[in-house]
């Protein structure tokens, strides 16, 4: 533990000293944007009052302090509006490495949680505190993308059961965690831009699959060039005398008035446009940071030829479109955009150019798109591993149903206080139970297997000595609740699930199951017959899994499953009259229970023969 306690003093260490660095640099910047602002202020007040002195001197010279002036007033803007931008960055860069010495220390306020992917119908999310404030999912849950924060609940959700898709990303996270700088700059740069609606994704779709409104005609493409040249071949008629300038004047006020027919349509689509490219340049930011990263691994590789090829890349072509939005935009310049429809129908050219490149390129966002997501996702991924340096790369096999692991630790129990267990399946079928008493430790167990075991399963690091794994499908039942809105009770929702789990065994699927305290929500004497029954189908389906209780009755199904039945235990200890918990789990069923020691502890009366 000093070891890895020394590897967490090395990452809060360098946190600390970025966020020294920075700040050292951020104060730097206020003080030379100041600077400008005051050089700019003096310019201004200098130009007017040097103008104010010349005025009886003459046009030139004050024509000359005016450009002068004028010239480096927009200078110092320009190097102020750079260090403005700097400035924001290195405050993001700030928040960006506080959260992390945070999350160090099991604050994770600063991260979204995920509620909203809680849903208590699921095999297992609920049951393991998946989603919602200080879960797993928000731990280390570090995407920039509303969209790239789905697919991340997503890949929670419906973890992996290829081994060879579990060891690719197993490389991908791993290459990624050695890259802080790259990682630190592509979360600022989306924090920066934020995309923070999941529809915007939806949006960009839609805008790609819509039909163009003028570009799908021949005619409308070449009327800009047609104008053009007319308006080429009347000039040079006037200036040769062939035509009158007044001739040709009246024809530039027709193409003028004809430009406008376009205009009601292209105002109804620019503002949609706008908000598109607000889009577009948020994912243009993250693009970028992608073509620049350096790769092995065979996912990243693929993630990002998605996105570049030899020709062209996917930054530099959404730039493209950039800059025909920025030129659709002087439409807004009513004066500029009457002399230029006038000479070549300036407006439905501009908004055709756009079209054009939605044409050419826009089947090719999805995949830009899809890549800056998954990317988003792995940079959460490897940066769960980074600040976890002593979890390991757990080891898939495709041998039948295995789960080995040694002391495994709940990642978001302190390291310095988490009592850690083992885990042996190594047959099909086979079933841990796990007898203890209260507050002993079965739950919390219960969960730590299960958050490894997903962990694992959707290629992330995990908290193990040594962590072998079959992948499956993982069903648990920890905490059934019942639904008033469904008139539904707690008995009738915990059959529910034990039925969706049998159908799912029958259905010949390999599962993972989790349960504590089989139907809960009935009396003793049918408890214990309905356990029994039920262990014994889920052993005749091939099934493997942990059932945790306090039924030691569940513990003599050892002697008719010799094979395929381990019992374990959690002890309450009660030495000198106090309760003490080893948490550590034991071979063989519980010996001590504790209802009754607290119940006298508290003053509550225990008839001797009840």
């Amino acid at each position: 533990m000093l070891k890895h306690q020394s590897k967490y003093n090395t990452l809060i260490n360098r946190y600390q000293s970025e966020i020294e660095q920075s700040t050292g640099l951020l104060k730097t910047i206020r003080k030379r944007i100041h600077l400008l602002g005051t050089l700019k202020l003096i310019d201004f007040i200098a130009g007017i009052a040097i103008v104010i002195v010349l005025r009886h001197g003459g046009y030139l010279p004050v024509a000359i302090t005016v450009v002068a002036a004028v010239v480096l007033f927009i200078v110092l803007a320009v190097v102020q509006d750079r260090l403005f931008r700097k400035k924001i960055y290195l405050e993001t860069a700030i928040k960006v490495s506080k959260q992390e010495i945070a999350a160090l220390n099991y604050d994770y306020s600063g991260f979204n949680d995920g509620k909203e992917f809680d849903h208590a119908e699921h095999p297992f999310a609920h049951d393991i505190d998946l989603f919602g404030p200080n879960s797993l999912f928000q731990s280390l849950n570090r995407t920039v993308t509303a969209s790239g924060q789905k697919r991340l609940a997503n890949w929670f959700m419906h973890p992996l059961e290829n081994i060879d898709d579990i060891t690719e990303r197993q490389k991908a996270i791993k290459e990624l965690s050695n890259l802080w700088e790259w990682r630190k700059d592509f979360r600022v740069a989306g924090l920066l831009n934020k995309v923070n609606r999941d529809k915007d994704e939806v949006d960009i779709r839609e805008w790609i699959e819509r039909p163009t409104v003028f570009y799908r005609y021949k005619f409308l493409r070449s009327l800009p060039f047609v104008i053009g040249g007319l308006n080429v071949v009347l000039l040079i008629l006037s200036f040769i005398g062939i035509v009158s300038f007044a001739f040709w004047g009246s024809m530039f006020s027709i193409f003028t008035g004809l430009s406008f027919f376009f205009t009601a349509k292209i105002s109804k689509h620019q503002s949609n446009y706008g908000n598109k490219m607000k889009i577009l340049d948020t994912y243009a930011q993250l693009i970028y940071r992608i073509e620049s990263l350096g790769v092995e691994s065979n996912v990243l590789k693929d993630l990002k030829a998605k996105i570049t090829n030899e020709k062209q890349q996917a930054s530099g072509i959404i730039q493209q479109l950039h800059k025909r939005m920025n030129s659709l935009d002087q439409r807004n310049n009513l004066i500029i955009l009457i002399l230029l429809n006038g000479l070549y129908f300036k407006e439905l050219y501009a908004y055709m150019q756009v079209e054009k490149w939605k044409v050419n390129y826009g089947k090719l966002l999805p995949q830009w798109i899809d890549a800056v997501l998954e990317i988003d996702a792995l940079c959460s991924l490897a940066n769960f591993a980074e600040n976890h340096p002593e979890y390991i790369s757990p080891t898939p096999t495709a041998k039948v149903f295995t789960l080995e692991g040694k002391a495994l630790g709940h990642p978001l129990m302190n390291r310095e206080k988490c009592v850690r267990n083992d885990i042996d399946i190594s047959k099909r079928p086979y079933f841990i139970i796990i007898t203890g008493a209260n507050m002993a430790g079965k739950s919390t167990y219960l969960r730590t297997v299960c958050t490894n075991y997903l962990l694992a399963c959707i290629g992330a690091p995990v908290w193990a000595d040594e962590f072998t794994f079959s992948p499956a499908r993982m069903i648990t039942s920890l905490r059934t609740t019942d639904s008033l809105n469904d008139n539904e009770s707690y008995f009738f929702a915990e059959l529910k699930r034990l039925k969706f789990i049998i159908d799912k065994l029958n259905a010949g699927e390999t599962l993972f199951i989790v349960l504590d305290e089989i139907l809960k929500g009935t009396n003793s004497v049918d408890k214990q017959k309905g356990s029994l029954a039920l262990i014994n189908q889920l052993l005749s389906l091939k099934a493997n899994g942990i059932i945790a209780t306090h039924d030691l009755i569940l513990g003599t199904l050892k002697e008719r499953f010799p094979d395929e039945i381990a019992n374990f235990c959690f002890e309450a200890d009660i030495t000198n009259n106090e309760l003490t918990f080893s948490y550590r789990m034991r071979e063989g069923l519980a010996q001590n229970m504790n209802a009754c020691f607290l119940m006298e502890k508290m003053g509550i009366a225990i008839a001797e023969n009840v």
